[in-house]
């Protein structure tokens, strides 16, 4: 290990979590559904899907590595309904993204919100500790501000939350109970996603949220600010905390564009969170100005400017030229890189192949060798 090397998470080349599911784990997912296979099946090979990808990524180079979230069909979803008091439902249409809508799945809140200590993902996580040999087990959950801002004032209910101040202090306490059990299960590697910063600065999904029943929704960030530290206020000092920030995925698509000024404040300069990870694969995420509420110190910024959105490899040289413009605004020793997102946020995956996926993340680790060398 260099010493530019961090010692601890995040790593200067890092990854954000979800990867394209193969061909073996679509299958077994349909014979599961026709009922042609049981889940013990279908866990075996998951499993053996899993220690693929998790040897993929170590021979990489990868010091922090995931389980591709193949046991998910959502980045989230799968996380929420099994949580007590919230419970899935088919809404009349899905997400709307860019030309595209995802298959209809929703969530609403109708108990009071609980972790659950019986949560599968706890040993979806032991798993995936078990057969790390040379990297850190990382385990992705969605951030508390996604359940808030997926299900909106109109989804809670009014006979459990007539006030929301219940619902957040109930959301903060799951969450922080979330935190301690996966710290318990081994993990020291756990990443918030949360998509909701960045739509924070997107006007249309700013009226998105008033339609959902918010009323000002310009003054959630405060209140998602809030919500994550007292979260992570008593966090094992052990246990490395970081949030990923994007602009929405699926198949290739997005939801949110607008950079990060409107909430950069709030969010680098308020949550007390280890590392952000922050996209910055396009002009949709804007400039790098944002980057100088940055705590000088031990937080870190992971930029994601590899994009997982098509195959096309990134010239290095563009990717040092931009690292020095963003070394402008933060220091070049608080910064990473990884890429912008997962590859397949939902079990859909986006559009490219497996080999062109693989060489994206070879590429983040031969920049990050070159930049910090």
């Amino acid at each position: 290990m260099s010493q530019s090397e961090p010692l601890r998470p995040p790593f200067r080349a890092d990854m954000v979590g979800s990867l394209l599911r193969s061909d073996a784990i679509k299958s077994a997912r349909k014979q599961y559904q026709a009922d042609e296979i049981s889940a013990d099946q279908l866990r075996r090979v998951e499993d053996e899907e899993i220690r693929r990808v998790v040897a993929h990524q170590e021979s990489l180079g990868l010091k922090a590595v995931t389980d591709g979230e193949f046991r998910r069909a959502w980045w989230h979803f799968d996380f929420l309904e099994q949580l007590h008091g919230v419970e899935g439902y088919t809404p009349e249409q899905g997400i709307q993204f860019q030309g595209r809508q995802t298959p209809s799945r929703g969530i609403r809140v109708v108990d009071r919100v609980r972790f659950n200590p019986d949560h599968t993902m706890l040993d979806d996580f032991r798993f995936l500790d078990g057969i790390t040999q040379h990297s850190v087990a990382k385990m992705t959950i969605p951030s508390p501000s996604v359940l808030h801002f997926r299900v909106g004032r109109n989804r809670i209910s009014r006979e459990v939350y007539p006030e929301l101040d219940a619902f957040f202090d109930d959301v903060a306490e799951a969450w922080r109970e979330a935190i301690h059990a996966f710290h318990a299960a081994g993990c020291r590697y756990l990443q918030l996603d949360d998509t909701v910063w960045a739509y924070l600065c997107s006007d249309r999904e700013l009226e998105a949220a008033r339609q959902r029943g918010e009323e000002q929704p310009e003054q959630l960030q405060y209140r998602y600010a809030e919500v994550l530290n007292r979260a992570l206020r008593d966090r094992p000092a052990d246990m490395h905390v970081s949030l990923h920030v994007c602009r929405g995925n699926f198949r290739s698509t997005w939801i949110s564009e607008g950079g990060y000024e409107p909430v950069a404040e709030t969010l680098l300069g308020g949550v007390d969170v280890d590392a952000f990870f922050l996209e910055y694969d396009s002009d949709r995420a804007g400039g790098f100005e944002p980057l100088r509420f940055l705590p000088r110190g031990h937080q870190q910024a992971v930029l994601g400017m590899i994009t997982t959105k098509n195959g096309e490899l990134e010239a290095k040289s563009d990717i040092r030229r931009r690292f020095q413009e963003a070394s402008l605004h933060a220091p070049l020793d608080q910064l990473c890189l990884s890429p912008q997102c997962g590859f397949a946020s939902t079990e859909e995956g986006n559009q490219l192949s497996e080999d062109e996926q693989w060489a994206k993340l070879g590429l983040v680790v031969e920049l990050a060798d070159e930049i910090w060398d």
